[in-house]
C-alpha cells in the first residue's frame, strides 16, 4: 500500500475533535464501565502477580544473559514472561569493561569539545506537563561511544531478538523485517554522583492525542475501541508502521517505529539510585485509552493530556496503574533494558547519588519502509554533525573534534542508514 509518512498536522481545534472522537468511541464499545472494569480486572490481577514477587524480593522484570540470546537458547518459559511483562534487562549486552571504556570516552568527548560550557538547557518542554521533569537527558547524538555501539553486532543480535518477540506478518502483510534495524539516534543521560533529582513522571512516548485521533491508531486498538478487550494483543504490528505524530513547533516527536525502547548502562547502578521504573503490564494501554470516556472526565479533555508532549499518567486519573510501577533490578554498565512500546515508565527520584547514572538511548528499530524513510535524513544530520530530524535542532557537535564520521561506519551502520544501496 502507498503510505505518507510525513508528519500530521494538528487539527486546529482539537478539542472539538476530542468531544467529537468520544462521542463516536462510546456509540462503538457500547458499555464503557463494563468494557472498564474489564481491563481493571486483568490489570488487578497482574497487580497481584507483581507484589507477589516483589514481595519475595524479586525484580518483576524477567532477566536473560546476552549469551543466552547469541546462542538461541532462551527458554519459551522466559521469552512467556518478557511478553506478559513487555520488558527486560539483557545482562552484558555489552562486556563491562567496554562499556566503561565507552563511558570515558564520552566524558572525554564532552569535556574536550567544551560541552559544559556550550550547553544552553533542553531545547524544548517535551516533559513539561509531567509533575517531575527534569531527567538529565543531554542532545548528544554522534560520539563515538553511541555509534560503535549502535552498529555493534551485539546490539543487532538483541535488537533481532526483541523484534521477533511481535507478531509481524499477519493478512499476506509483512510489517517490518525483524533482522534489520535502523539507527534511531537518540541522546545521552550523563548523570553526576551527589546529584538530586525529582526523577521523571510516569509516561508513555510513541504519542500522545495521536492514539485517539489519529486514523492509523484507531486500527492498532480497533479491539479496545470496538468493545473487544479480550481478543487485544499488544504484540501484533498491524497498521503501527503507518502511525505518525502531529508536528507541534519545536517539539521532539518519534518519526519512525521503534519495537522497544531502550537504553545501555555505561556505569553500575545500585537499587534506589534513580533508576528506570515501568508498569510491567502491556494491556495497561487499554485502561488509559478507556478512562477519559468515563463520566468524570471533561468532555474535550483527555486525562491530562497535550499536543506535542508525553501522554502522563498520574495518580489523579490512573491509581491503578500507578500502583503496579517497578523499577529495573541492579545493573552493571554493559546491560541494557528494553520495554515495549506501549509500555508506561518513568524515572525514580534519588538524593545525593552514588556513583555515576550514565546511559546511551538506543531503541529497536526494525526495517520497513517508514523507517527507512527516516533514516535516509538521519543519514543527512549524521554527515553534518548536526541534531537528528525528530528533535530540536541544537547542533551541537557540527564542528566538535572527535566526532564519528561516515567513513567509521561498518556493513551494520551503512545498512541501518540505508547507505548500502
Amino acid at each position: 500500500m502507498e503510505q505518507s509518512f510525513t508528519s500530521q498536522t494538528l487539527p486546529e481545534d482539537h478539542k472539538k475533535n476530542i468531544v467529537q472522537m468520544k462521542k463516536e468511541l462510546r456509540r462503538q464499545i457500547g458499555d464503557v464501565e463494563a468494557l472498564f472494569a474489564e481491563v481493571c480486572n486483568k490489570i488487578e490481577q497482574e497487580l497481584e502477580e507483581i507484589s507477589a514477587v516483589k514481595a519475595q524480593g524479586q525484580t518483576a522484570w524477567p532477566v536473560v544473559d546476552y549469551a543466552e540470546i547469541e546462542a538461541g537458547t532462551v527458554s519459551q518459559n522466559t521469552l512467556a514472561q518478557i511478553k506478559k511483562r513487555g520488558c527486560l534487562v539483557v545482562r552484558q549486552n555489552f562486556p563491562r569493561e567496554q562499556a566503561l571504556a565507552w563511558d570515558k570516552s564520552m566524558i572525554d568527548y564532552l569535556d574536550s569539545n567544551n560541552f559544559d560550557e556550550q550547553y544552553r538547557g533542553p531545547g524544548d518542554n517535551f516533559f513539561g506537563s509531567l509533575e517531575a521533569s527534569k531527567p538529565e537527558i543531554f542532545p548528544i547524538y554522534w560520539s563515538p561511544a553511541q555509534m560503535n555501539a549502535r552498529q555493534d553486532p551485539r546490539m543487532a543480535n538483541v535488537q533481532s531478538f526483541m523484534n521477533r518477540l511481535w507478531k509481524f506478518e499477519s493478512g499476506g502483510l509483512s510489517w517490518f523485517d525483524p533482522d534489520i534495524n535502523i539507527i534511531y539516534p537518540d541522546r545521552i543521560r550523563h548523570r553526576r554522583p551527589g546529584t538530586t533529582s525529582k526523577g521523571l513522571g510516569a509516561h508513555t512516548d510513541s504519542g500522545a492525542l495521536e492514539r485517539w485521533l489519529l486514523p492509523a491508531y484507531q486500527k492498532v486498538f480497533r479491539k479496545i475501541f470496538t468493545g473487544r478487550f479480550s481478543e487485544y494483543d499488544p504484540w501484533d504490528a498491524a497498521y503501527r508502521t503507518e502511525v505518525n505524530e502531529y508536528e507541534v513547533g519545536n517539539t521532539t516527536k518519534c518519526s519512525a517505529f521503534r519495537t522497544f525502547q531502550g537504553w545501555t548502562a555505561l556505569s553500575d547502578m545500585a537499587l534506589n539510585q534513580g533508576l528506570l521504573h515501568v508498569v510491567p503490564i502491556p494491556e495497561a494501554m487499554a485502561y488509559v485509552l478507556l478512562r477519559p470516556l468515563l463520566d468524570d472526565v471533561p468532555e474535550d479533555e483527555l486525562c491530562g493530556v497535550a499536543p506535542g508532549r508525553v501522554l502522563p499518567i498520574s495518580e489523579k486519573w490512573h491509581p491503578l496503574l500507578v500502583k503496579a510501577l517497578s523499577s529495573i533490578p541492579a545493573l552493571e554498565a554493559g546491560d541494557s533494558v528494553w520495554w515495549h512500546c506501549d509500555v508506561i515508565h518513568s524515572v525514580a527520584p534519588v538524593e545525593d547519588q552514588k556513583g555515576w547514572g550514565n546511559v546511551m538511548y538506543i531503541p529497536a528499530a526494525p526495517l520497513c519502509e517508514k523507517n527507512v524513510e527516516y533514516a535516509k535524513k538521519v543519514a543527512q544530520a549524521f554527515a553534518r554533525g548536526g541534531s537528528p530530524a525528530d528533535f530540536p535542532k541544537e547542533d551541537y557537535e557540527a564542528e566538535w573534534q572527535n566526532r564519528f564520521k561516515p567513513q567509521d561506519l561498518n556493513a551494520i551502520g551503512k545498512r541501518a542508514l540505508a547507505l548500502n544501496g
